[in-house]
């Protein structure tokens, strides 16, 4: 081997090294940038699991306070509008589910959506942080996301008119007079049988609710439950 060509080996070998380098640092920097979108990912997901979990919750409550007050429809009005339901047991289930994907709601709770749409919205924050401190200054940072769930009722209730009266018929004739010392006979009266509750519609397909065995259709057949965004 000659002078000459130990002299370019010689230069080559730094040029190497610092070209390995760069190789490792930039694999460094592309899976700390990994790490972090991944860490994003997740708080939006978690997001969308609670805000859901809110919402499924509240769906179920309506439909079981329903059933409570079947028979009497003068009562159905907040339950076919999606309002009647307790908002700490929905969120309780918001907090589960956040938990379940790796985050914390914001606040400890979530809120109840303002305005004509029944719902909820949520904002979450993960538990790992966004460099997984493998950056210093990241080991505080944490990814948060928002998301917000309706409930939409897919039923709505049309009383039927009310039938006309019957016309009058001619007056019974007066019973014959009771004998001395007889005791007066009262004819049994029953109840009039309840009559089926219809005008009932849900999702196109009329209901009829049986006073004998009052059924609702499934909690998916009275509300949709789905994610929404701010700018619908």
């Amino acid at each position: 081997m000659t002078a000459g060509s130990r002299s370019d080996s010689g230069q080559a070998f730094p040029v190497y090294i610092a070209a390995i380098a760069g190789l490792l640092f930039l694999a460094f920097v592309y899976f700390v940038v990994g790490q972090a979108a991944t860490t994003r990912n997740g708080a939006q997901t978690a997001a969308d699991a609670a805000a859901l979990a809110a919402a499924q919750d509240a769906r179920e409550q309506l439909r079981e306070g329903w059933l409570e007050v079947i028979l009497d429809p003068t009562q159905w009005d907040r339950f076919l509008e999606g309002e009647e339901y307790t908002e700490s047991s929905a969120c309780q289930q918001a907090a589960v589910f956040a938990a379940r994907n790796g985050a914390t709601l914001e606040g400890g709770t979530c809120d109840r959506l303002a305005g004509e749409d029944e719902g909820f919205s949520v904002t979450v924050r993960t538990t790992g942080t966004v460099g997984r401190s493998l950056i210093p200054g990241t080991e505080s940072q944490h990814a948060t996301a928002s998301a917000k769930a309706v409930i939409e009722p897919k039923c709505r209730f049309l009383p039927p008119e009310p039938s006309e009266p019957p016309e009058p018929s001619e007056p019974p004739e007066s019973p014959a007079p009771e004998e001395p010392g007889e005791e007066p006979t009262e004819e049994p009266t029953e109840d009039p049988e309840p009559e089926p509750i219809t005008g009932l519609t849900c999702d196109e397909e009329a209901w009829t609710i049986d006073p004998d065995d009052p059924e609702l259709p499934s909690v998916t057949d009275l509300f949709t439950v789905r994610l929404t965004g701010d700018d619908e």
